[in-house]
């Protein structure tokens, strides 16, 4: 979906002389997590001469940034009735909006993720290792030109790479915490569709099961694309590292994997769809000899490399 016309859609709901706050528009779109993500979409609002941004306020009142400058966007809030007077709105609380129209569109998407997350399965659906494939996305400042999605596809036994591809193609969903795969996952299918052939192992820059509802965008691109799928993800997005293994709500998610002593900071992998932990461990082990497994690392150099 198009979150960020759907954002933009509900503050051009506030009324003449009322403002609202980055929580209040979270909380329209259905997680209050969204909060950082419109403030984000605010900044980059392309048009804000018809898309009031300058009504948007942190919940103290504050004023907040403005691309255009501060001074600008009290010029627009005076304009609009709203009287500002050392850095904050006047009468906050009377002039507060959030009786916003709105179908809640996250709530959607996380029951989506809720119900592919019962598909996931967590042992080899497959009999031989032949070609391991790495993705990645890489995005441009303006996250209104083209990101790059990146595949580069290796052979598994010789380690050398034997097909890439790239795609380009406008996004229209904002990064938000959890929600990685509806960012991700259209640009992540068409790359992917494009191979000559379809790998036997999708190794993808993000998460598996190790998410806070269990299915990260390798599970998410794995289920929906029926491939068995690796999540490699560089931050500990939740749970606790036991030694090697990660353990979240009790069980078993992932490991903390470091290819060599000489590496500080470990990388994050779980099992994404269709494979099972030790094979998942195996395959990461098997194409380590920098922090990042060689298929996602030259993916990102390939994708980051399309980027101007």
């Amino acid at each position: 979906m198009d979150l960020f016309n759907y954002t933009y859609n509900l503050v051009r709901q506030i009324p003449h002389g009322r403002v609202s706050t980055y929580g209040a528009v979270a909380k329209a779109l259905g997680d209050s997590i969204a909060a950082r993500a419109v403030g984000r979409m605010m900044n980059q609002n392309p048009d804000p001469d018809n898309m009031p941004c300058f009504k948007i306020v942190y919940s103290d009142g504050k004023l907040g940034g403005f691309d255009l400058g501060i001074d600008d966007k009290i010029r627009r809030l005076n304009e609009d009735n709203v009287k500002v007077s050392d850095g904050s709105i006047v009468n906050f609380k009377d002039v507060f909006f959030d009786e916003f129209k709105t179908e809640y569109p996250l709530r959607t998407l996380l029951n989506e993720q809720l119900k592919l997350r019962k598909q996931i399965k967590l042992e080899d659906q497959f009999e031989e290792i032949v070609t391991v494939a790495g993705v990645d996305v890489a995005y441009p400042e303006n996250e209104f030109e083209e990101c790059c999605g990146a595949c580069v596809v290796f052979d598994y036994k010789t380690k050398e790479i034997i097909e890439e591809k790239t795609v380009f193609k406008k996004i229209n969903f904002p990064y938000i915490s959890t929600y990685l795969s509806f960012r991700e996952y259209p640009i992540i299918e068409n790359v992917v569709k494009n191979l000559k052939n379809t790998p036997s192992i999708l190794m993808v820059d993000g998460n598996g099961i190790l998410h806070p509802r269990g299915i990260g965008i390798a599970s998410y691109a794995g289920v929906l694309l029926d491939i068995p799928s690796i999540g490699i993800a560089k931050k500990l997005l939740k749970g606790n590292v036991d030694g090697t293994d990660i353990i979240l709500d009790g069980k078993k998610v992932g490991y903390a994997f470091r290819a060599s002593n000489k590496i500080k900071k470990p990388i994050y992998v779980s099992p994404g769809n269709n494979i099972s932990f030790e094979t998942t461990l195996k395959v990461v082990k098997h194409f380590s000899k920098f922090k990042i497994p060689e298929p996602v690392r030259q993916a990102h150099i390939v994708a980051t490399s399309n980027i101007k």
